[in-house]
């Protein structure tokens, strides 16, 4: 798996002009599933990112997790995280996972977040979004749970 992770002032997801995913301070989680993923990888990224310290303390210095601050989760399935382009110029996406596969982890993914106490708003999985946000520093990882 692999999850683009944005500290955000706020951020919001909508589908057909309605929102349906809205946060204020958090993260923004773009969380893309690939073929060989499972539950193990997904279980070490919801740990991971509840624990990131990459939120400033009151000396300026990134030393807090969104679990301590109280800050929230926008998720967004997003399997353009695999898409290949080192050949022409159109994006291949065959290491992304079959949509069944990849909406089951992306779910369970978030229900482990939601199990270590976050608060977690999604979009749409396989939906046309509008996603904005309001990076905060700006502060942007790429993490991968196979290294």
């Amino acid at each position: 798996m692999k999850v683009v992770v944005q500290r955000c002032k706020r951020a919001q997801v909508t589908v057909d002009g309605k929102t349906v995913g809205e946060i204020g301070e958090g993260l923004m989680l773009l969380v893309g599933v690939t073929h060989e993923d499972t539950e193990k990888d997904a279980d070490f990224l919801a740990s991971k990112i509840a624990g990131l310290r990459i939120f400033e303390d009151e000396a300026g210095k990134m030393n807090h997790s969104v679990s301590e601050t109280g800050g929230s989760i926008l998720s967004v399935s997003q399997f353009t995280l695999y898409g290949d382009c080192r050949k022409g110029r159109r994006p291949n996406f065959m290491a992304a996972a079959a949509p069944a596969e990849a909406e089951r982890l992306y779910d369970y993914f978030n229900q482990e977040l939601t199990a270590l106490g976050l608060n977690v708003e999604t979009g749409v999985f396989g939906a046309m979004m509008e996603v904005s946000l309001v990076n905060w520093g700006p502060v942007t990882l790429i993490l991968d749970s196979r290294g």
